[in-house]
């Protein structure tokens, strides 16, 4: 099968005339030419092209190998049916197979054993073969239509090969036409027994059909080409034998349906005649006074012969035109030889009634068929008509009307009346216009009739126009002569005495014959016809007219006076239609148009034609001027009305309160008895024109009746009315449907203000709800095979132009598909399925469901748009519909597959058609699952693996595919940027939706990576010159294809040429190719302000893959080898360009949306690339100019948009250290983000206060990250411009070390008091999170400068904080509020807790920064807080998590700032500051012995925080920390190394934390403790001021929380500190990794500093406290002699200790530590220095002495 259809090389001839009509693929000059040079041999055989049977062929059927022999067998009876050669029948069996066969190929086999399926495809085949024949003829024809046509774009090509032609054309189709006709029929005997009779009638129809064509082919030749004498002689007995047409060989077979074709063959025979006898140049000479000149002059001999000839026709009416050309030349060449002869011919000629012939047989041409055939023939009939005029007296030609009326047909060549007034008008047919105008106005008719046929263009109008408007006679018809006139002696001339009002009834438009005027009589009939002298316009006549009318409009009267109106509206109507600029001076008739609507639809029984009339008046004066036509129409009460109001939608679809109008009288009353529909044809026409003109909202709705009533009245049942003539039934439907096309297309102006619905969504509803929808169905079930017979019965059925019964019917099913498909596209979404989709998806049996009929239109060859828009009908439905089109296609689901391929693999298919194709079958892969198989074809065998393997099947519509994309047969004819966009388009689905088995066949096709991605590497035209913008989406699909790869496949399995590719796009410089292209894009953008741009769509498509491109590239580096950091540097940079120009065009939506896309690459970009992008300092300044953009835009629209550029912001502020210097216009970028916080914290007020108030406040808006569209979107989002403003805030803040310009914003803006007033909401409803969390963050930041912290404690701070934290945390049992998770990234992630701990941050850092100025607020904040306070520092013993102790460590730092100022406290909170210091050694004495046994701790966290120690990817808490946590089911399972190494990473982090809060606590409890110095010096120091802190105990502290703290835990906590130091030495402790800083010996250095300062304040608090004891007389003294003798035991060993330790090098002094040290004496010595001079160690021993003495 495959090997038949590859021999193929020759086209059929119904490919060649769709390449010369335009509509194939092969549209190029040059394509044309090759087909033409191919071809010109077989189109000047024509029909003799196909030749019959011959033995020699059918041997070489039989002997070639590569036919399978069925097929052989098949083509041989093929030939014998058909009479054809063998050779030929085998082929045009491979042709029919290729394009008409619909069936698969597998069921072709079964085909060809079957007797009767195979007798049933040799008749389809014997169709395909008339219709090959027709199509050579169609060809030729085509050719001679246009080959003089200066306007068609393949003239020249076609005028070549009419050059080669020309010589032998007509002798060759002459003789075919004769072998046709003398053709016997064929009969059973000699054509096979198939060969019954039907078949015979039917080879007689395509007998006729083609003798027309061949005759209209000889026709138009001889029009271009002069006939010699001798031709016309010779066909003139040719044709008198033939019997123009009725005496074929085959008459008997004639029957009634054939008639047509046999009356054309006649019309052409006598045209060929009369257009020989070359009348025209005989017309030229006449008047040149050169008759010899003519050819006929020449040649006697011949003259005499066709006398003779001439003589005996006469019998049938085809020969009057003959005759009467003929009398015609021989009066005018031999005018005294043939008088007798011409007499007798010419009155034959007359007698046969010669101007009713050629009346019909214009009509015939020019009622469907070519036009140029038309055209040439009114041509020749004009020139005859011209000529008869000329030379012969009117009044011998017959009737006079008869002659007006085939002038009228002439005329209606447009190119002829323009002619006619450029020619004397006393010649030709300016005669019969001279006599029609000597009955004006008594017989207004003929002038009309005759004067409308002379409009044609714009300037024929004027002078129609004029010559109406210069009237001279006016002609009136006396029975007897009246009074008031004085005759002449002879009575040739009359003059009238008195004026005469010439319409006594007339208003004040009147025409008045004034005294005096003469007229000529002629006597006619007994009667007196008067030519008065009087000039008048007759427009004005006509407007009297119309008065009349209207004044007789109830009287018997009527009818006859319509019969003198309706011409008058005819010609107004084609007057305006051609030149509407006349309408204006035609006012008073076309005023008057509305009163006579009006009066003539009450009539009895109204006059029909002259309302149609009318009303196409009035629609072609909407066309202008739509409202003011609408307006004088609704007053007249003819359109349907609304008779009350409705509003609502129900209302409305069942027409409540709706009244028909004149018009819907007329119709039920008159139109339908009689069965003529002009009104309604024409009241179609103008609601559509009315629609069209869009009119404003009030007067749309005024339409809404009218719309209803061709809704509800009219398509539901016009198919059923009674109708008189063939085609109007088509013509109304195809009518109504254009009306609700018109509404479907309209503009949606949505007008908010109206209730009432829309004309649009009344239509759509209407068509989904009511049964006007399954009328529309209905259409578009009429199916392929019935169009295709309508097509074929036409009498000329070439589809190429005119307006057949069949491109009628075509065109009203497309508009069905547009209809429904518009109707599924807008119809607003609900749950219900309307009676419209569920006609369109049922199942029916037997394939013959409407998705079945949709896809069998792929069958229809005849309009390329069918077939398409029933594609697009099917996309869409297989878009919304829920079922399967596979299922429904049934048993024909393969065939139609196979045709659809065909249709797609075809070279000289039309592109739109395959463009369908491929987006229905991108659709079809995401949701047709059944159907995507079904075309990709894929058949599966088992590998040798054991895996499957996937290869292509015959049928699969990949093969399409790759050769559309294969850049080796890839001219640009073949495949056009459209349909290569949908090749790419489909695959990218294919990626898309993962069709795992495709993509793997895909990636093996040799060189699919380098085809696919070859558009990548070509250079595009710049955008502003760009014409094609499919390109840039082919580039985005191919982008986006190539992330999808890279994100689905292991790194390591990517195809090696892809690999080659993408390091190719890499070694091409492809990135910054593209990088520049994307800006370019931006820039042209902004230029136009994104109104020019019409490619809008595929610039967001391509900024869209680009940015994923980029962002895949920054995640698989390597595999994109964008590793060059200049390149990366430039790409950001165009990034930022780009975006900067598209956003500071804040007024456009356009560009405001592509630079949002663009603004999210470019904060991708800078967080992952940012170490390479330099500093950050260059990049400030187009980000500030971009927020700037953003700030004016649209906030709706900017939203997140805003929040990107606060991100990118703070990403390059972070980027490095910068000074105020560094960054451009500092104070205004400072004063933009203040404004923009300004107005989002009231709007997080203002939403957060609605919250409440509604009730309708989540418990948990934290965790709240989607998106969610039907709300506003909640304020308080991590990325939210309101949180990240408050971030960009704070690192703008940190930069100005002053604080300068931060005071003047907030003394500028009250931003401060608005942040407080939003902070004290949310923390009372413990809501708003990320906000409060970076409020505080701001707020601490501003703190730190002297004037940063008096601004914030002055406008309220502590009424904001101090209370409503409160609500923040509940207290519990175990001691505090805890986060069970103990990575450091969770305690990083917002929550309650950490609002808390950074609550007390703030006060610390205020308290620090104004010290007594805000020492009232510290120790209020203290009160209020105290039970949370001394939970929190109870708490480290039981719970060591790092939230825990992160708020330990806070509540520390904040007492050790209170602790300065003892007294107050003591003053104000006496037993607070009690409980303090009790709890704070405690709290050392807990650390310490955390510290002390590492085991134990260990242990402490293996137990309490879940199994095992959390691994330090917990997930992120985003929750109130009461839910619990979800333990790390890993630390358990993995192998114990790194379990190992997780839980002592974990241990550091604790330790390190118990040891800040120890210092801490021992700094603060320094402040409790009498000053060292005062106490050893001074004896007046009041000891009652300082409790004891700690126990007279020397034992080492146990863990257990019931032992005091004493001396001994202070010499444990040496002891540990020193056992560090000297393991820190030792073993270089990971320990120093906890600390967080860049380098082990930054680690080690600061944690040795904090050790010292531990080791420091335990002696400073021993020597205090001892001293203390020392000195209080309460203690006794023998505890007092016990404690000496313990110290300087304990001490002198802790010395020796010191003393080795310093010697080994002591660390840098304590002082520089993380904490202030509390001597200032301490300095730093070498380590060459000896320990005793260390000052610690000198301290120490001093005060052992001391004690010792």
């Amino acid at each position: 099968m495959a090997a038949a259809a590859g021999e193929l090389c020759v086209r059929s001839s119904r490919e060649l005339w769709t390449i010369l009509l335009g509509r194939s693929a092969l549209r190029e000059l040059n394509q044309i030419e090759a087909e033409l040079n191919k071809h010109w041999q077989r189109l000047l055989e024509g029909l003799s092209y196909y030749k019959p049977p011959s033995p020699n062929s059918a041997e070489k059927v039989k002997a070639n190998k590569d036919i399978p022999l069925p097929l052989k067998e098949l083509g041989l009876r093929i030939s014998k049916f058909l009479g054809l050669d063998e050779e030929q029948s085998v082929h045009l069996l491979q042709c029919y197979l290729q394009e008409d066969y619909r069936g698969t190929r597998d069921l072709l086999k079964t085909v060809l054993q079957d007797e009767r399926q195979s007798q049933a495809l040799i008749l389809k085949i014997a169709d395909y073969y008339y219709e090959e024949r027709m199509c050579i003829l169609r060809c030729v024809l085509h050719l001679l239509t246009y080959f003089q046509d200066e306007r068609h774009p393949y003239r020249v090509e076609y005028a070549d090969c009419v050059d080669k032609l020309e010589k032998e054309l007509v002798t060759k189709y002459r003789q075919q036409f004769e072998e046709l006709y003398r053709t016997e029929a064929p009969t059973w005997e000699t054509h096979g027994n198939l060969m019954t009779e039907r078949q015979v009638s039917r080879w007689f129809v395509q007998c006729l059909r083609e003798q027309s064509m061949l005759l209209e082919i000889i026709f138009l030749y001889y029009a271009y080409f002069e006939m010699a004498p001798s031709d016309l002689l010779i066909l003139t007995k040719l044709f008198k034998e033939q019997g123009f047409g009725s005496r074929q060989t085959n008459r008997h077979l004639v029957d009634e349906t054939m008639d047509p074709f046999v009356d054309r063959i006649g019309y052409f025979s006598a045209l060929i005649l009369v257009e020989g006898m070359d009348i025209e140049s005989l017309l030229k000479y006449a008047l040149d006074d050169r008759r010899e000149l003519h050819q006929f002059a020449q040649d006697g001999l011949i003259c005499q012969d066709m006398d003779r000839l001439m003589l005996t026709l006469g019998d049938i009416s085809h020969h009057a035109p003959v005759l009467l050309a003929w009398a015609l030349l021989r009066h005018t060449l031999n005018p005294e030889e043939t008088s007798s002869i011409v007499r007798k011919i010419g009155g034959t000629a007359i007698q046969l009634n010669v101007f009713q012939y050629l009346t019909r047989l214009l009509r015939s041409l020019s009622s469907g068929g070519n036009d140029c055939t038309t055209s040439t023939a009114c041509m020749c009939v004009y020139g005859l008509l011209s000529f008869v005029l000329t030379s012969l007296e009117l009044h011998t030609l017959g009737n006079q009307q008869d002659i007006i009326d085939t002038a009228c047909e002439v005329l209606a060549d447009p190119s002829l009346p323009e002619l006619f007034w450029g020619t004397e008008p006393t010649s030709g047919l300016g005669i019969i216009l001279d006599s029609v105008c000597g009955m004006f106005p008594h017989l207004l008719s003929p002038l009309l009739q005759l004067l409308r046929a002379l409009v044609s263009g714009k300037s024929t109008a004027k002078k129609v126009y004029s010559f109406l408007d210069k009237m001279s006679f006016y002609n009136e018809l006396y029975k007897h002569k009246p009074h008031d006139v004085i005759s002449h002696e002879d009575g040739t001339l009359w003059r009238r005495q008195t004026p005469k009002l010439l319409y006594p009834l007339g208003g004040q438009t009147n025409l008045r014959i004034p005294q005096g005027t003469v007229g000529q009589v002629m006597l006619d009939d007994r009667a007196y016809l008067v030519r008065w002298e009087y000039s008048y316009s007759s427009w004005t006549l006509f407007t009297c007219e119309i008065e009349m009318l209207l004044h007789v409009v109830s009287t018997a009267d009527v009818i006859q006076h319509c019969q003198r109106v309706r011409p008058i509206i005819d010609l107004v109507h084609k007057v305006i239609s051609t030149d509407l600029s006349i309408a204006d001076c035609l006012l008073p008739i076309t005023s008057r148009i509305y009163m006579l609507l009006q009066r003539l639809t009450t009539v009895i029984s109204p006059p029909v034609d002259v309302i149609a009339s009318c009303v196409n008046c009035l629609t072609v004066l909407a066309a202008r001027n739509p409202a003011k036509v609408w307006t004088d129409l609704r007053h007249t009460g003819f359109l349907p009305f609304m008779a009350h109001q409705v509003s609502n939608m129900s209302q409305m679809i069942s027409a409540e309160g709706m009244s028909a109008g004149g018009y819907g009288n007329l119709l039920m009353n008159s139109e339908q008895p009689q069965g003529e529909y002009g009104v309604t044809i024409a009241f179609l026409r103008l609601i559509t024109t009315l629609v069209k003109g869009q009119l404003g909202s009030t007067q749309s709705q005024g339409l809404v009746p009218c719309i209803m009533f061709v809704l509800k009245e009219m398509l539901p049942s016009y198919h059923k009315w009674r109708y008189n003539s063939h085609g109007v039934r088509e013509q109304i439907g195809c009518l109504i449907l254009e009306l609700i096309h018109a509404i479907l297309n309209l503009c949606h102006e949505t007008d908010h203000s109206s209730h009432t619905p829309s004309l649009q969504s009344l239509c759509i509803c209407s068509l989904a709800y009511t049964e006007a929808g399954q009328t529309v169905v209905n259409i578009m079930g009429i199916g392929v095979d019935t169009i295709d017979m309508v097509m074929a019965a036409q009498p000329r059925s070439d589809g190429a132009e005119g307006q057949g019964q069949g491109q009628l019917l075509i065109k009203t099913v497309k508009l069905a598909f547009s209809v429904t498909n518009n109707v599924i596209r807008l119809k607003p979404p609900s749950n219900v399925v309307s009676p419209l989709e569920q006609a369109l998806t049922q199942h029916g049996a037997h394939g013959n469901n409407l998705i079945a009929v949709l896809a069998k239109y792929i069958y229809h060859k005849h309009d390329p748009a069918l077939p398409r828009l029933a594609i697009q009908l099917l996309k869409r439905l297989a878009t919304v519909a829920p079922m399967s089109v596979y299922a429904c296609l049934g048993n024909d689901a393969a065939a139609i597959r196979d045709a659809f391929l065909t249709r797609l693999r075809s070279k000289i298919e039309d592109m739109r058609i395959k463009v369908m194709i491929l987006e229905f079958l991108t659709v079809a892969v995401e949701t047709q699952p059944g159907l995507i198989e079904l075309f990709l074809n894929l058949e599966v065998k088992d590998g040798s693996d054991g895996s499957k393997e996937f290869s292509l099947g015959v049928w699969s519509c990949l093969h399409a595919v790759l050769e559309l994309i294969d850049s080796q047969q890839q001219d640009r004819y073949w495949c056009p940027p459209l349909l290569h966009r949908a090749a790419i388009a489909f695959l990218h689905a294919l990626w898309q939706d993962r069709r795992d088995s495709a993509m793997l066949v895909l990636r093996t096709k040799p060189k699919f990576w380098e085809n696919l991605t070859r558009p990548l590497f070509g250079t595009l035209s710049p955008p502003s010159e760009t014409s094609e913008p499919s390109i840039l989406e082919t580039c985005a699909l191919i982008m986006k294809i190539i992330c999808l790869e890279i994100y689905y496949v292991v790194k390591g399995s990517l195809d090696q040429s892809l690999k080659d590719t993408l390091k190719k796009f890499s070694s091409e410089k492809r990135f910054a190719y593209w990088s520049a292209y994307v800006k370019s894009l931006a820039v042209h953008t902004a230029d136009t302000e994104g109104s020019s741009c019409s490619a809008l769509v595929e610039y967001q498509m391509l900024v869209s893959a680009w940015r994923m491109l980029l962002i895949i590239a920054t995640s698989h580096t390597e595999i994109l080898h964008l590793t060059d950091s200049a390149v990366r540097r430039q790409l950001f940079l165009d990034v930022l360009d780009g975006t900067k120009a598209l956003l500071l065009v804040p007024a456009s939506v356009t560009c405001l949306r592509l630079g949002s896309m663009l603004c999210t690459l470019l904060l991708i970009l800078l967080r992952q690339w940012k170490r390479e992008l330099g500093p950050g300092g260059e990049m400030l300044a187009p980000l500030t100019e971009i927020l700037e953009g953003v700030l004016q835009a649209d906030r709706q629209l900017m939203e997140k948009t805003k929040a990107k550029v606060f991100s990118a912001f703070i990403t390059v502020l972070q980027m490095k250290e910068m000074g105020v210097s560094d960054i451009p216009q500092y104070s205004q970028l400072v004063l933009n983000v203040c404004e923009t916080l300004q107005e989002e914290v009231i709007a997080l007020f203002d939403q957060t206060r609605h919250s409440l108030a509604s009730g309708s406040a989540m418990e948990d808006k934290d965790s709240m990250e989607t998106d969610d569209c039907s709300r506003p979107r909640h304020k308080d989002q991590r990325d939210g411009v309101c949180v990240l403003g408050l971030h960009l805030a704070k690192e703008l803040c940190e930069v100005d070390e002053e604080g300068d310009s931060w005071l003047q914003v907030t003394r500028r803006l009250p931003i401060l008091p608005t942040l407080f007033t939003t902070l004290e909401v949310s923390l009372r409803m413990k809501q708003n999170l990320h906000f409060t969390e970076a409020a505080l963050h701001l707020l601490l930041t501003l703190a730190r400068t002297q004037q940063g912290a008096a601004a914030v404690a002055g406008a309220g701070i502590t009424q904001s904080i101090c209370l409503p934290l409160l609500s923040v945390y509940q207290l519990s049992t175990n001691g505090t509020v805890q986060t069970p998770s103990t990575s450091r990234k969770s305690l990083d992630a917002p929550s309650w807790p950490g609002v808390y701990r950074l609550s007390m941050s703030l006060m610390e850092r205020l308290l620090k920064t104004l010290r007594y100025n805000f020492l009232t607020e510290a120790l209020d904040f203290v009160g209020v807080h105290q039970e949370r306070t001394l939970q929190c520092l109870n708490a480290v013993r039981t719970v060591q998590s790092l939230a825990c102790l992160e708020e330990a460590d806070h509540t520390v730092g904040f007492i050790l700032q209170l602790s300065s100022f003892m007294k107050e406290w003591h003053f104000h909170l006496p037993q607070l500051l009690r409980d303090v210091q009790v709890n704070l050694g405690y709290l050392c004495q807990a650390c310490t012995s955390l510290l002390h046994s590492r085991k134990m701790l260990q242990h402490y966290l293996q137990n309490k925080n879940g199994d095992g120690v959390p691994s330090a990817v917990a997930p992120r808490v985003q929750r109130p920390p009461t839910a619990a946590p979800a333990a790390p089911s890993s630390s358990s399972k993995q192998p114990t190394a790194d379990t190992e190494a997780s839980e002592q990473r974990a241990l550091h982090v604790v330790q390190y934390g118990l040891l800040k809060i120890l210092s801490r606590t021992l700094a603060a409890l320094r402040h409790f403790t009498p000053d060292v110095c005062q106490i050893l010096l001074d004896q007046s120091l009041d000891l009652a001021e300082y409790n004891f802190l700690f126990a007279l105990s020397f034992t080492t502290p146990t863990f257990d929380s019931e032992v005091a703290p004493s001396f001994g835990t202070l010499l444990a906590t040496v002891n540990v500190a020193l056992n560090m130091l000297g393991e820190l030495d030792k073993k270089k402790e990971p320990l120093t990794q906890a600390v967080g800083l860049s380098t082990q010996a930054e680690g080690t250095r600061t944690l040795k500093s904090l050790l010292m300062f531990t080791m420091e304040n335990c002696f400073y608090l021993l020597i205090s406290q001892a001293m203390r004891y020392l000195r209080d007389p309460a203690v006794h003294s023998r505890d007092k002699q016990r404690m000496k003798q313990e110290l300087s035991s304990e001490l002198s060993t802790l010395l020796s200790s010191l003393s080795r330790y310093f010697r080994r090098g002591a660390p840098s002094s304590p002082a520089a530590g993380l904490l202030l040290s509390p001597q200032g004496k301490s300095t730093a010595l070498s380590k060459a220095s000896p320990e005793s001079q260390e000052p610690l160690i000198q301290l120490v021993q001093a005060f052992v002495r001391h004690v010792q003495r």
